[in-house]
């Protein structure tokens, strides 16, 4: 696939989660990523819950290899010593362990940048915890600020740690130790953590905090369901719609096509009067079909728009003349972004059978054909039967 990335090389060691979408964009950009997988075990279903079969995986190649064994450690080395990037996903010192820690990695290759992605980072109390994106964002503040007050607060979905600041804080940073290593010739070692990530995803709450504008109650604030003014309502349907009026001139759209005259309104930032207002739209909402109302928003500024279900959203007319949704046999899924002027449309390839070019890279590495056929008879590496 063409790219802005597309003179880059990346071996990823096959993980879930975070890690896997940062490499989905780096390919999406145009990056060639190599997936070291595992060998299958026999009668095993591992990662089936977490391999995206071509959504987050798509894009790859695949070079199974057995990195438990030297000779499958060593074939690693070889792939690593040509490469741009590698990424890794394991617990701190794990690769180390492994004989693919950084030391090891950037003498045979100085350029490199290694990124490594964690949930609590290399260094710190919680460094050697298993955890999960709720667990995260549970100590960055990020999940305490969302829900209502009057019950805990809901989990959602693993978008802010795992995604948002896993996946894409990595990515970000291998781009930037990329445009570095350019520059300097000197790779570098990124240390991503899904708990540092959380919290800087919250930079600008905490800098509405530090001015006031912000309290520490859950449900009380203007972007957390609070204000009357920003937040979901039910239709009469029992459909939603997403209201986000914040400025004055959009506020003032609301009211207009909701034909609300009520002086209540008026005073759109008395958060006493919030509460009270909000049950009020919301019955004005409930008398007609999201359907309607859609109708009666469509191409203002009331910062009005139907909430769409998984199902939907990729049919809705804005996203088809946008091709943000691509149609596949294994059902809808988003298209690369962001949009760059010298990328061509299309979507990556999906995701590869594992092992489905290991014979392909070993010999692009330097592996004449008996050393190859030697590894895969003793289990270093291993590709399908099918396979060429």
């Amino acid at each position: 696939m063409s790219g802005p990335l597309s003179s880059l090389t990346v071996v990823e060691l096959a993980g879930i989660g975070p890690g896997p979408f940062a490499c989905m964009m780096l390919a999406d950009a145009g990056a060639r990523v190599i997936r070291v997988d595992r060998p299958p075990v026999r009668g095993s279903a591992a990662d089936g819950l977490f391999r995206n079969d071509g959504f987050v995986d798509r894009g790859r190649q695949s070079l199974a290899l057995d990195l438990k064994q030297p000779a499958g450690v060593q074939a690693a080395l070889r792939l690593i010593e040509r490469a741009d990037v590698l990424i890794e996903g394991f617990r701190p010192g794990v690769t180390e362990r492994m004989g693919l820690g950084p030391e090891v990695c950037l003498a045979r290759n100085p350029r490199l940048v290694y990124g490594r992605m964690t949930g609590w980072g290399q260094h710190g109390p919680y460094a050697n915890m298993a955890g999960h994106d709720i667990n995260y964002i549970g100590l960055s503040g990020a999940l305490h600020a969302m829900g209502s007050d009057d019950r805990p607060p809901p989990p959602p979905l693993n978008l802010v740690g795992d995604y948002g600041g896993g996946g894409m804080l990595l990515a970000f940073g291998v781009v930037a130790a990329i445009v570095a290593a350019t520059a300097t010739g000197r790779g570098q070692v990124i240390d991503a953590a899904m708990a540092d990530g959380a919290a800087l995803l919250m930079a600008p709450i905490y800098g509405m905090a530090a001015k006031g504008y912000w309290c520490d109650q859950r449900g009380a604030n203007f972007l957390d369901g609070a204000a009357h003014f920003y937040g979901t309502y039910e239709c009469a349907d029992g459909k939603f719609v997403a209201v986000g009026a914040i400025e004055p001139q959009f506020y003032r759209s609301l009211l207009d096509i909701c034909g609300i005259g009520d002086p209540a309104f008026k005073d759109q930032w008395r958060a006493e009067a919030w509460p009270a207002l909000r049950d009020k739209l919301a019955a004005v909402f409930r008398s007609k079909t999201r359907a309607e109302w859609v109708a009666r928003f469509e191409g203002t500024d009331a910062c009005v728009t139907p909430v769409l279900s998984m199902n939907e959203a990729p049919l809705h007319p804005h996203y088809v003349a946008r091709a943000t949704f691509a149609m596949t046999e294994a059902g809808s899924q988003p298209a690369p972004g962001p949009r760059f002027e010298s990328t061509k449309g299309g979507l990556p390839a999906p995701a590869p059978a594992t092992g489905r070019d290991t014979r392909v890279i070993l010999r692009e590495v330097g592996y004449e054909t008996g050393a190859i056929e030697d590894l895969l008879r003793n289990g270093a590496a291993y590709q399908p039967t099918d396979g060429t």
